[in-house]
C-alpha cells in the first residue's frame, strides 16, 4: 500500500507541476492569438485545466483514504486486504493464487484482484479450510482455501 501512495502523490506532484507551470504558458501563449471566443488553443487549455484540477482532488481523495486504512482492523487469520490466498477448485483439483489487493493495484492476469472484485468479496472473512462459492458470470464455482498468508504474515515475515 506504501507503494501505492507513492505512486499517486507522484502523479500529484507531475499534474500539479503541469496546472501550476506549463499550463499557464500555454494558455498566456493562447491568448496571444487574439479573440478568446474562437481561440481552440485557449478552449483546450482551459478544458485541460478543468480535467487537472478535477484529477488531482480525486487523486488527494484516494490518497486520503488510503491513510485511513488501519491495519489493526485487518483480520489476522482470515482473508482481508493484503492477503495471499491460495485456492484449489472443488471440480477440477487446479489451483490459483489470488492477492487481494486496492483497486489502483489490480492486475488479474497476475493474480492481483480487488476486494470488491466477485471473487474477492467471495472470499472475504473466509478461512484456511472454508469452502466458498463464487458466482462468477461463467455461472458457479466452488473453491476451498488451502493457504492464506494475511498481510500480517508478510509484515512479520
Amino acid at each position: 500500500m506504501i507503494d501505492v501512495k507513492k505512486r499517486l502523490e507522484d502523479e500529484i506532484k507531475a499534474l500539479d507541476y503541469e496546472l501550476k507551470v506549463q499550463l499557464p504558458k500555454e494558455i498566456q501563449r493562447a491568448r496571444e492569438f487574439g479573440d478568446l471566443r474562437e481561440n481552440a488553443e485557449y478552449s483546450a487549455a482551459k478544458e485541460r485545466q478543468s480535467y487537472l484540477d478535477a484529477r488531482i482532488a480525486q487523486l488527494h481523495r484516494r490518497v486520503a483514504a488510503l491513510s485511513m486504512i488501519n491495519l489493526e482492523r485487518i483480520p489476522k487469520d482470515k482473508v482481508g486486504l493484503g492477503a495471499v490466498v491460495t485456492l484449489r477448485n472443488t471440480d477440477s483439483d487446479q489451483e490459483v493464487v489470488y492477492e487481494i489487493v486496492s483497486p489502483e493495484e489490480i492486475d488479474p492476469e497476475n493474480g492481483r484482484i480487488s476486494a470488491s472484485s466477485p471473487i474477492g468479496r467471495c472470499l472475504l472473512g473466509h478461512e484456511r479450510g472454508d469452502v466458498v462459492v463464487v458466482r462468477v458470470p461463467a455461472g458457479t464455482k466452488e473453491y476451498e482455501i488451502i493457504k492464506l498468508m494475511t498481510i500480517h504474515d508478510q509484515v512479520e515475515g
